[in-house]
């Protein structure tokens, strides 16, 4: 009884249109005196909530993202991958696909990789014809990689609710977050072909391809210095996140002069604020974990999901359907801290290997992202193309479904997010 009351509680406030985060610690909270759980947990929850080493990455990745923003460094990576496949049919669709895949892997974020790409790339795109929708749609789509290709803030926190290693999860995403970007850039290349989308006038020169690589390569070497790092045993992928930072700022002030130190404040209030939102559900999402476990929903939840089948690829079938679901109205933090705590049994149970599992849900996670009603980064980068949410939703839906094709594929061939972990040993 006190577990529904809680589940309850939650929804109701949510139907409400209270804001996920302030749900889930009023939920939490309610619990706590309801149901005489000891307030004094609440203290305790409030700082092994966030008093965590892997979670001190998030802070870190998030301010060498907002630097790599700042200083500019999306438009010579767009420019270098138009000079190389610009011209095919579809092209710049290509080259947004491409450029989202990049510089997910330097900002972590997929709203912020929509908003950096679009300003550079929603412009020449309409200029060649493409569709507002279409454009906004390839841009939304691609930025979910943000979230599977590392380093990954989604993959920090799996890590720290699961105590899975996260350098092995960074690993686990690399060829889920490639095979992902190549369906979304065979979808795009085939709406393009039968639309008569153009790419751009010129292929590139090899002369103008090497200037383009010279001017872009600090940032290219980005991801090959952090998962270098780590994986040679340098610094762990807390360390590596400070080390981003550092390495962010050498490039943005010294190599490319992009910013300077009166840019810095803005740099920093607009990281903290970032980091803020995020370690406010980390904080409330984790009471109101503790209370449904204590309460529990947690035991309950995970023997009815060992219930649905006995065989583990159908159970991560149906989880992966709850997840598209949920995506379209959560957040991924907070799904994280819902369904992890209540899947981690379920995993145990199986047998299942949390690394694999670790890849599968947050590329679930990744594709809630450009889905309906709550997808941010539709609002995104329908806000950039100056255009409404549900063109650009119907746009997706191609998109959306070549990614769930791969979410299949990752569900049903373990081998493809455990090859790399594997290869890199232990």
């Amino acid at each position: 009884m006190e577990a529904l009351i809680l589940m309850l509680l939650f929804l109701v406030l949510m139907l409400l249109g209270i804001p996920i985060g302030t749900a889930l610690g009023v939920s939490g909270f309610a619990a706590l005196f309801m149901f005489d759980l000891g307030y004094q947990m609440a203290g305790v929850n409030f700082v092994s909530g966030i008093a965590s080493f892997p979670l001190l990455a998030i802070p870190f990745f998030v301010l060498a993202g907002v630097i790599f923003e700042r200083a500019g460094l999306a438009t010579g990576i767009a420019k270098l991958f138009e000079l190389m496949v610009g011209r095919q049919p579809g092209g710049l669709a290509i080259v947004a696909v491409l450029t989202c895949m990049f510089w997910g892997a330097l900002s972590g974020s997929g709203p912020a990789t929509t908003a950096a790409v679009g300003l550079i790339l929603l412009r020449p795109m309409l200029q060649h014809g493409y569709s507002r929708n279409f454009a906004a749609a390839t841009i939304a789509n691609a930025s979910d990689l943000s979230i599977v290709i590392p380093p990954s803030i989604a993959f920090i926190l799996y890590g720290s609710i699961t105590s899975t290693p996260v350098g092995s999860l960074f690993l686990g995403g690399v060829i889920p977050g490639l095979l992902t970007g190549a369906a979304l850039m065979l979808t795009a290349w085939l709406i393009s072909r039968r639309r008569g989308y153009r790419g751009s006038a010129e292929r590139g020169s090899a002369k103008e391809i090497l200037k383009a690589l010279r001017q872009s390569i600090w940032a290219l070497l980005t991801p090959v210095i952090i998962l270098g790092g780590i994986y040679a045993g340098l610094f762990t992928p807390t360390e590596a996140a400070v080390v981003a930072v550092f390495y962010s700022l050498f490039i943005a002030a010294v190599i490319y002069r992009s910013i300077g130190f009166r840019d810095l404040l803005e740099i920093l209030v607009e990281a903290a604020v970032t980091t803020s939102v995020i370690m406010f559900i980390v904080v409330f999402a984790g009471i109101f974990s503790w209370a449904a476990s204590t309460t529990g929903f947690i035991d309950l939840a995970a023997a009815w999901i060992v219930r649905l089948s006995p065989n583990a690829v159908v159970m991560i079938l149906l989880v992966n359907g709850l997840l598209l679901i949920l995506g379209m109205f959560l957040d991924a933090i907070s799904i994280s801290y819902l369904l992890i705590p209540i899947l981690a049994p379920v995993l145990s149970h199986f047998g299942v290997n949390p690394v694999w599992y670790g890849v599968i849900f947050v590329s679930a996670l990744a594709i809630g992202q450009a889905t309906p009603p709550v997808g941010v980064n539709l609002f995104t980068a329908a806000n950039l193309a100056q255009t409404d949410v549900d063109g650009v939703a119907k746009e997706s839906i191609p998109f959306v479904l070549a990614a769930m094709v791969v979410l299949i594929l990752i569900s049903l061939a373990p081998a493809l997010a455990l090859f790399l972990p594997e290869l890199a040993g232990p």
